[in-house]
């Protein structure tokens, strides 16, 4: 059937909506404006469908759905924590990528074997992409809510499996495409959700922020193919979109761990994904108590702030602020040192210091702030470890060697606030903690911010 008019300037318009949208979440001043002009458009997109006069099979099923999945989404994103948004968005977004596969699966169906030589191609390659996003992505939720080990699970002939299921799916697909029979697509959509896992189940925790950004990627190509199956326009263009951006941030992603796209597209073939161990070190260190702290930096002339990870899980960063603000009233410089992967995937940091009214012209990038760590008296890493752990310069076996991290071995006097002395997400030491020149304050982070805020304004 022929589109109306006034639908296809509608969907012109939602597009350019969806355009919009991901232009103002390039920037954290305008990301939540972003996201709601996102929003609307999805919405006017879905409502659009029910007034075009396309015949939909099942409506009261389809709506029923729709309040379901509104719901759970709403109740979730009220609820989800600041430390679980990692873990939401590799949900959802595996959700994306499986809605995909399904809806390609049931066009399969649908069409009986009459279907054209690229509706059998997109059909296929929807299945393909949507099942590997939907099971790459619960795995990494899995590991990122460490429901399972965060290290890489390494499999019996591990490599020669993924090779073997790898080239049945390639198999399987030609023949569908040749061969439309529903039992060959069914079988396509077990292998494709059996490669999801096993390409993510040797991701070490080094990795997981670029799968997350990867598997996006390719929720959003399944949605693209399945606009094609649907003809449907909408989409198509917002599957790209996301297909696009998830393809630009995953090169980001990986150039800002210092890591090869290619060890996490491949590890699972050859074995080169990042892991480490979780082990607690008993080596001696320096600690001090929150007065001890407050005087190094009260009498300070430059101080940086590390956010990181810790800083979310205590959800300490009103008290961060507060603890900013007082020694910017004293006359001390203060910035806020950002790393790109900062708190597990990229902008966490961003999100949760804006949550704290956190002046954005006090947070600065990772390329920004490194000339000025040398210059600096005071570093205050809250909860981070990796990314400023300088076993990233020097140490080949380490699984963030050659990530660009943030200088803090290079400021005069280091503080770290930690639970313990627990590794990083990447599971290895960090010999900034031993150094000479590092301060540990052990504790809850919000509880030893406090006390250092409370020993600070009686100084």
């Amino acid at each position: 059937m022929n589109t109306p008019t006034w639908a296809q300037l509608t969907n012109l318009a939602v597009a350019v909506l969806f355009i919009l949208s991901l232009k103002a979440l390039s920037s954290p001043k305008s990301a939540r404006l972003g996201t709601l002009i996102g929003a609307v458009g999805a919405l006017i997109a879905t409502v659009l469908l029910f007034f075009t006069g396309i015949e939909l099979d099942n409506l009261i099923i389809i709506v029923v759905m729709i309040v379901i999945g509104s719901a759970i989404g709403l109740v979730s994103a009220r609820r989800v924590k600041m430390t679980q948004m990692p873990q939401l968005v590799a949900l959802f977004n595996g959700v994306g990528g499986g809605a995909a596969g399904l809806v390609a699966v049931v066009e399969f169906l649908h069409a009986d074997g009459s279907g054209s030589f690229l509706f059998w191609l997109f059909t296929v390659v929807t299945v393909i992409i949507g099942s590997v996003a939907f099971s790459g992505s619960i795995v990494t939720y899995l590991k990122l809510q460490e429901i399972m080990t965060t290290r890489p699970v390494v499999i019996p002939a591990g490599k020669w499996v993924t090779m073997l299921v790898a080239a049945g799916t390639v198999g399987v697909a030609v023949w569908a495409i040749a061969t439309p029979e529903f039992w060959l697509i069914l079988l396509l959509l077990a292998l494709s959700l059996a490669f999801g896992v096993l390409f993510v189940l040797p991701v070490g925790s080094a990795d997981v922020p670029i799968v997350i950004s990867l598997l996006n990627a390719c929720t959003g190509l399944a949605v693209a193919a399945s606009g094609y199956v649907l003809n449907n326009v909408l989409l198509l263009i917002a599957g790209t979109l996301v297909g696009a951006s998830g393809t630009v941030l995953t090169s980001m992603m990986a150039k800002a761990m210092g890591r090869p796209l290619t060890a996490t597209l491949f590890g699972a073939f050859s074995g080169t994904t990042a892991g480490g161990t979780t082990e607690i070190t008993d080596r001696p260190v320096r600690s001090g108590s929150p007065s001890d702290i407050a005087i190094m930096l009260g009498y300070a002339g430059k101080v940086i702030l590390v956010p990181g990870y810790g800083l979310a899980v205590a959800q300490a960063q009103s008290t961060l602020r507060e603890l900013a603000d007082l020694l910017a009233a004293r006359g001390i410089d203060v910035d806020y040192a950002i790393h790109p992967v900062a708190g597990r995937m990229p902008g966490h940091m961003n999100v949760l210091l804006a949550e704290a009214s956190v002046p954005y012209e006090q947070l600065k990038e990772m390329d920004e702030i490194n000339p000025e760590f040398s210059s600096t008296d005071v570093v205050l890493v809250v909860g981070a470890n990796d990314v400023v752990n300088p076993a990233a310069r020097t140490d080949k076996s380490a699984p963030i060697y050659g990530m660009p991290i943030l200088d803090v071995d290079t400021a005069g006097q280091v503080v770290f606030l930690k639970r313990s002395m627990r590794p990083g997400f990447a599971g290895i030491e960090n010999e900034l903690l031993f150094d000479p020149k590092t301060t540990m304050l052990f504790g809850d982070a919000k509880e030893s911010l406090t006390k250092v805020v409370s020993s600070l304004k009686a100084l």
